[in-house]
């Protein structure tokens, strides 16, 4: 018990370190988003060797575009020494904690997953990954998260299901794919805070005139 609760902190760190740093995609949609000149997003999965296990991670990443999280999953397959699904849900920080996250996939019935930890800038859900749920996320079309800031507010974020059955029963995306990606990635945030900042500039030259 004590090394499958090491082994799955680790899986943890993993998965949303590699989530929040470096977003990828499967190869056909990599490259159709590259030619569009857009970067490329949706569920892609990567695989790992941890001690004596194989750890496959089939993720999404939803940010802003000043690169602030807003919503990564991940689900995580462990084989080997130890056998292991868990589905995981990062959220940004100044949740409230007793709700946790609801999960809904095409409307039906909201499914709850507890906080297992929270950092300052994230908090992160856990669940077994069922095969009724893996099954219902396959054939869905998109699911749900739903958080309570710390306003009470609920906080829904959609995320489309498109493609999601071809990326978690097919091949991990290549370690050049990852780091193309992640290029293309910070590119694209470097010109949004460019954009912003050049705005800024207007709006204090136009309200310097007034």
């Amino acid at each position: 018990m004590i090394f499958k609760s090491n082994f799955t902190k680790k899986a943890a760190l993993s998965a949303f370190a590699g989530a929040v740093a470096v977003a990828a995609m499967p190869a056909a949609s990599f490259a159709q988003e590259q030619a569009a000149g857009r970067p490329p997003q949706g569920w892609f999965k990567v695989c790992t060797k941890q001690e004596d296990n194989d750890v496959c991670i089939v993720q999404n990443l939803l940010s802003a575009s000043n690169g602030q999280l807003i919503t990564a999953v991940g689900l995580i397959s462990v084989r080997g020494k130890v056998e292991r699904k868990v589905m995981q849900v990062s959220v940004p920080s100044a949740r409230l904690i007793p709700p946790g996250i609801q999960m809904q996939i095409d409307g039906g019935k909201g499914v709850k997953l507890d906080y297992a930890i929270c950092m300052p800038d994230k908090c992160i859900a856990e669940v077994p990954l069922s095969d009724g749920v893996l099954a219902n996320l396959k054939k869905g079309g998109e699911v749900v998260f739903t958080s309570v800031n710390f306003q009470r507010a609920p906080n829904p974020i959609k995320i489309s299901l498109n493609g999601f059955t071809g990326v978690f029963d097919g091949e991990p995306i290549e370690q050049s794919k990852l780091q193309e990606r992640q290029r293309l990635l910070q590119e694209e945030m470097q010109k949004k805070a460019e954009d912003a900042r050049k705005k800024l500039e207007e709006a204090q030259k136009a309200a310097k005139q007034n």
